[in-house]
């Protein structure tokens, strides 16, 4: 995984006024060889990886380490996902992609919304909203989030 997680108080100045709401937690990849598709540019698959891994480094931060989700027994999952892709990626490319988290009933279900941006010039190439759903891992079926999660995701106001 060619990622790395950028302290959100150093994003360069010129990015500040990229994204769409304040304050978003941010991590750096880099569009690979095996990223890109026939037509030359990042494939639109890969996009959906990086919003995966932008949210589980965000869980990590704030307490919740989703590589230990069948020790936990609970976990989040994608319900539903609505992208828009705005610009290509290539081949080398430096790449932010930030989240928000705006809502969380405590009960069940989750939303944040993602921004992909690309370094060098602070174009947006993606937005989506991703909406979860807690399950229990042993069954997969939707179950009312552990207390753990009821306390750490704290929703962003935008």
């Amino acid at each position: 995984m060619s990622q790395q997680l950028i302290d959100n108080s150093n994003i360069l100045v010129h990015l500040v006024n990229s994204w769409d709401h304040p304050d978003p937690f941010v991590i750096s990849v880099s569009a690979r060889e095996d990223d890109i598709d026939s037509y030359q540019h990042v494939n639109n698959s890969v996009y959906v990886r990086w919003f995966d891994e932008c949210a589980r480094e965000h869980s990590k931060a704030v307490g919740i380490d989703t590589e230990d989700a069948g020790e936990l027994g609970f976990g989040m999952a994608v319900r539903d996902s609505r992208i828009t892709y705005y610009a290509p990626a290539y081949q080398g490319e430096k790449i932010l992609v930030g989240n928000w988290l705006t809502e969380c009933d405590g009960r069940l279900r989750a939303t944040r919304l993602f921004q992909i941006v690309r370094e060098s010039d602070g174009v947006t190439l993606t937005r989506a909203e991703l909406k979860y759903i807690c399950i229990k891992i042993d069954s997969g079926k939707p179950s009312r989030m552990p207390e753990l999660f009821r306390e750490t995701y704290i929703i962003q106001k935008l």
